[in-house]
């Protein structure tokens, strides 16, 4: 009996789908372990790591267990790691003097990775006020109340001598402030830190999906950051930002979100020659762990589908909190 596939008898895509050796061998997007940036949250005053509420499976680390999940991330293959620190509530206050401290919290979380693996995994480090600040804000508040963008400029340069000093690889300003890029390159030139590279955050939203990630901050923030951050509805207003990051030295661009943002990333993998990041935010890893956990979806399946939309969007690297477990999988050809 002959089965008829419609009028047309020759190519048939079905054909490169038929089996999985066949679909991988055809892959036009594939992930490797080395794309991958876990972000990890160090914190002061605890003696055992904190699992977060609102994501599973993150916690924020003790110094010992933050050394030994930069070791796993090595031996997975990751290739890069993004320090936040997490100081003491009586440590904050309206300027952030904590993340300008030499033995700040965030330095010791770059001191001690470095100490456990050296060069193997490219140490980043989060530059930007709000874990420190009593107010919660990214920046220094004027008598108003509003972010004053100049005089936070000169805390920004601050943070990244003593982040370079600490030894970190590369810095990752998130603040949004207007001339970052440029104050914090000048900064590391003036302190002979030449080789220390920058991710910019360059189009950095507004957004709903951050709502876990104040957990694992101990974020104090009041109201929201939407004179600074940009407004969801906008696009140029990125290709903008990408124009002026550049051309003030940024080594390396990011987009965060990541999946609502995926036009975005798009359009500026398309428009430049520079390394293009994206940060897979903790409302996405959050909205899978929870739905996965009602059996609502495949959890498994659904990481490494949004991962893949997001390599091939354009991003070359990806921050994720599931960067260890997929290079893992990854590893075994999962």
């Amino acid at each position: 009996m002959t089965t008829t596939y419609g009028s047309f008898p020759g190519a048939r895509p079905r054909r490169l789908r038929t089996t999985p050796a066949m679909r991988r061998m055809v892959a036009e997007t594939r992930l490797h372990p080395a794309d991958l940036i876990l972000p990890a949250f160090l914190r002061e005053d605890i003696t055992k790591p904190v699992p977060l509420e609102a994501m599973p499976g993150v916690v924020q680390h003790t110094r010992h267990s933050l050394r030994k999940a930069a070791a796993e991330a090595v031996e997975a293959g990751v290739g890069g790691i993004m320090l936040y620190g997490v100081p003491e509530e009586s440590k904050k206050d309206a300027t952030g003097t904590a993340g300008t401290d030499p033995d700040g919290i965030l330095q010791v979380a770059i001191r001690d990775v470095r100490y456990e693996v050296g060069d193997d995994l490219v140490i980043m480090s989060d530059l930007c006020l709000d874990e420190y600040t009593d107010h919660g804000h990214c920046g220094v508040l004027d008598a108003e109340g509003r972010v004053d963008n100049d005089a936070t400029l000169e805390r920004y340069a601050e943070m990244a001598r003593v982040q370079a000093d600490a030894g970190v690889h590369t810095v990752g300003p998130s603040g949004m402030m207007d001339g970052q890029v440029r104050v914090i390159r000048e900064a590391l030139d003036a302190a002979g830190h030449q080789d220390v590279s920058m991710l910019a955050y360059t189009a950095k939203y507004a957004s709903a999906f951050y709502g876990p990630f104040r957990e694992a901050v101990g974020s104090s923030l009041k109201g929201d950051r939407k004179t600074y951050q940009q407004d969801p509805a906008n696009v140029r207003e990125s290709l903008r930002e990408l124009e002026l990051d550049l051309a003030e030295g940024a080594d390396m661009v990011m987009v965060k979100p990541g999946l609502p943002y995926l036009d975005i990333l798009r359009q500026i993998a398309d428009a430049v020659d520079v390394p293009v990041a994206a940060y897979q935010v903790s409302g996405e890893y959050a909205m899978v762990e929870a739905a996965a956990a009602r059996g609502w979806i495949d959890r498994d399946r659904a990481i490494m589908e949004s991962l893949t939309s997001l390599r091939r969007a354009g991003a070359g690297m990806i921050l994720t909190y599931w960067a260890t477990e997929v290079a893992q999988r990854l590893n075994r050809g999962e």
